[in-house]
C-alpha cells in the first residue's frame, strides 16, 4: 500500500483537495491570517497550523466537512456562537455542503491569540517575580 505523503506547506495541502475545497480552504487561511496577522504558518500533523506563544489553530478538510482545532474555549457569546458546529470531541466541523463561517473562525483565532499572549505574559511576569525571591 502506498504511503500517503505529508504536505510541507500549506499551499502544497491546499492543492490537494478539488478546487470547491481549496476555495474554502483559502478562505479560512485569510481569516485566520487577518485575526492573527504575527501566527507563523506551518504544517503540523500533516495539517495547517498556526503557531503564536503556542498553537492557535489546526484546520482540515475530509470528505463532508472542514474541522477546526483544538476545541474552543472562551467568553460565554463565542461559546455560545460555536455550539452549532460542535463535534464530538468538542472540535468544530463546518459541514462542506453549508456556508462556511468565516467571521466565527476570525473570532475564535482572535480570542485564542489575545488569550495566547496574555498567558505569554503572565508567565514573563512570574519569571521576573521568581528571579526576584531567591537570594
Amino acid at each position: 500500500m502506498p504511503q500517503k505523503t505529508i504536505p510541507k506547506t500549506v499551499d502544497d495541502y491546499i492543492a490537494t483537495f478539488a478546487p470547491d475545497v481549496q476555495v474554502i480552504l483559502r478562505k479560512i487561511r485569510q481569516a485566520v491570517k487577518a485575526a492573527a496577522p504575527d501566527a507563523e504558518e506551518t504544517i503540523s500533523y500533516g495539517i495547517p497550523a498556526y503557531k503564536l506563544k503556542g498553537i492557535l489553530v489546526y484546520y482540515a478538510a475530509f470528505k463532508k466537512h472542514i474541522g477546526l482545532y483544538p476545541p474552543v474555549r472562551g467568553g460565554h457569546d463565542l461559546m455560545r456562537a460555536a455550539k452549532p458546529y460542535a463535534g464530538p470531541k468538542g472540535n468544530l466541523q463546518f459541514p462542506l455542503g453549508k456556508p462556511i463561517p468565516y467571521a466565527l473562525i476570525r473570532r475564535i483565532v482572535k480570542a485564542r491569540a489575545m488569550a495566547a499572549i496574555e498567558k505569554a505574559k503572565s508567565k514573563e511576569r512570574f519569571r521576573r517575580a521568581s528571579r526576584g525571591l531567591r537570594t
